[in-house]
């Protein structure tokens, strides 16, 4: 059920092959439908998730409105690290923006993970470096990219986000209307040809 994520665990930590097995004590699969949470705001998150197949949307609302921060895809981790460690209540919403498929592993049992290989903590630092850098890339794109070329290095990245994200969503991303967005990948576009 695992293998995805125990091939990527691999990946990432060489020579774990004897402790990937833990994979299937510690984490559980969940499932959800399009527009279902995995987390919401005010809420606790007590996990770390991968993203086996799907994609989710992390968002908050500030004065009413939707303000999504980013978009997660497939073999992408998440969690909500302002809550993680202290146990505290959340300011963000992930939401599955497709039908999708976490591993997911709660707090304590990470934990008890860690403790029984040391591996795990050498992959979970390695995840944690991950999500930051991702935080740094997304906080220096919005202070210093315009939206074009924002929207271009998601292309690269995420060439198929048009069939598989709804349009305001990316909109919202990027900080433009759906008109603007819609200006702007035609601008792209004729570029190319």
């Amino acid at each position: 059920m695992f293998e995805k994520l125990k091939k990527y665990c691999e990946c990432i930590v060489p020579n774990m092959a004897m402790e990937l097995e833990l994979i299937d004590d510690y984490f559980e699969e969940k499932k959800k439908k399009k527009k279902e949470f995995l987390l919401q705001d005010d809420k606790i998150c007590n996990f770390v998730a991968f993203i086996a197949i799907g994609s989710i949307r992390h968002f908050h609302i500030k004065d009413g409105v939707e303000r999504t921060c980013y978009i997660s895809f497939n073999n992408s981790w998440i969690t909500y690290y302002q809550s993680l460690p202290h146990s505290s209540m959340g300011k963000i919403n992930l939401q599955a923006i497709e039908d999708t498929t976490v591993f997911f592993i709660k707090q304590k049992n990470l934990t008890n993970l860690y403790k029984e290989s040391s591996k795990y903590e050498t992959f979970g630092r390695l995840m944690a470096e991950q999500v930051a850098q991702r935080a740094i890339e997304i906080a220096m794109s919005l202070s210093t990219e315009k939206p074009e070329e924002r929207l271009q290095n998601l292309l690269e990245k995420e060439p198929f986000v048009f069939q598989r994200i709804p349009q305001k969503y990316i909109a919202n991303f990027l900080g433009v209307s759906p008109e603007s967005l819609s200006r702007i990948r035609k601008r792209i576009v004729l570029r190319k040809v």
